[in-house]
């Protein structure tokens, strides 16, 4: 990386340091976040970090673009409509069904444009429907599990480092994810327990697209093979899906509110929040340095890598339900 590169890391931390203090400062005339049936907390708690953290990157990110297929007419554009709309959620609220439609569109038209850059073999109409679906999960996805103190900020932290590391072993421009990372320090701050700032919906949706984004795109380009992004961030996607599966399975409304994620029972059974984080953050830090071990010295092993750590984290969810079931009287 160089001194210019360098520069840029250390500078969307400063920004995201002074704009956390500010935040701080007018605390009480941020939007908040009320408890609800969701909720793990239980008083509100503003919910500005997301803008400190992209008050940190997006000066770093477009002095040094990432290397994303195309340039950053692909990602720029539908990031920037998330997060209009998510903060427009942030402070009244927006219908689920013009959310859900706001991440299909981001999602499509990233899916579209990586596509059309980077030509694959079969269907392109599948592949870009296929992608897209993958990208709009993300979104979501990182929003369910943003759900605990420290959680969401401590999974960017890990996996985009992670993605600088291993963009910086391609050869190719390290400094945005390195910068995400950097920014996501400060909040990190005031986001652990217990919280006094939380991402909001402006922070954990598009956080969620460029983990996908980034990671399809890295893909494509030929950064790291297509099992790197999903190691890296597996913690999260593993609860989110098997959360998602277990309620689709049993018929519930699965656009309702509800503290059934594995990270929520277990602290609901008792972890607290500090517990809960330092649970997953071992798993993040496992996951994510196991699919950098294997990228650099055995890539071979990537596939094995990944099934092994998803049988781990089915281990922990299968031991957090036993522990459910014995203990019916868990708060709830």
């Amino acid at each position: 990386m160089t001194y210019a590169g360098a520069g840029a890391v250390f500078l969307a931390f400063i920004l995201a340091m002074a704009a956390v203090a500010l935040f701080a400062r007018i605390a009480a005339r941020l939007p908040q976040d009320a408890p609800n049936e969701r909720s793990l907390h239980i008083r509100p708690v503003p919910r500005a970090g997301g803008f400190a953290i992209w008050i940190g990157f997006l000066p770093a990110a477009l002095w040094f673009p990432p290397s994303f297929p195309g340039g950053i007419a692909g990602w720029l554009p539908p990031w920037l409509l998330l997060l209009a709309v998510s903060a427009i959620d942030d402070a009244r609220g927006v219908g689920v069904s013009y959310r859900l439609f706001t991440h299909a569109a981001a999602a499509t038209w990233c899916a579209a444009w990586l596509i059309g850059e980077v030509p694959v073999s079969g269907n392109v109409y599948a592949a870009v429907f296929s992608l897209a679906l993958l990208i709009a999960w993300a979104c979501n996805l990182y929003n369910f599990m943003d759900g605990s103190d420290g959680l969401a900020a401590t999974m960017t932290l890990i996996g985009f480092a992670a993605y600088g590391v291993a963009a910086m072993r391609a050869g190719e421009r390290a400094v945005p994810y390195l910068a995400l990372a950097a920014a996501t320090l400060p909040f990190l701050v005031v986001n652990r327990p217990r919280a006094t700032m939380f991402l909001g919906d402006s922070g954990a949706v598009p956080l969620g697209f460029l983990a996908a984004a980034f990671g399809a795109a890295g893909t494509l380009s030929g950064q790291w093979p297509a099992w790197f992004p999903v190691l890296v961030f597996l913690p999260f996607i593993a609860d989110a899906t098997v959360t998602l599966a277990r309620r689709t399975v049993r018929f519930e409304r699965i656009v309702l509110p509800h503290r059934d994620h594995y990270y929520q029972r277990l602290h609901r059974l008792g972890a607290g929040h500090v517990g809960t984080l330092s649970v997953y953050a071992t798993l993040m830090t496992a996951s994510a340095g196991t699919a950098l071990g294997c990228l650099a010295f055995a890539p071979g092993w990537g596939p094995v890598a990944l099934m092994l750590a998803c049988v781990v984290c089915f281990i922990l969810f299968a031991a957090i339900d036993y522990h459910w079931r014995r203990k019916p009287t868990a708060p709830r």
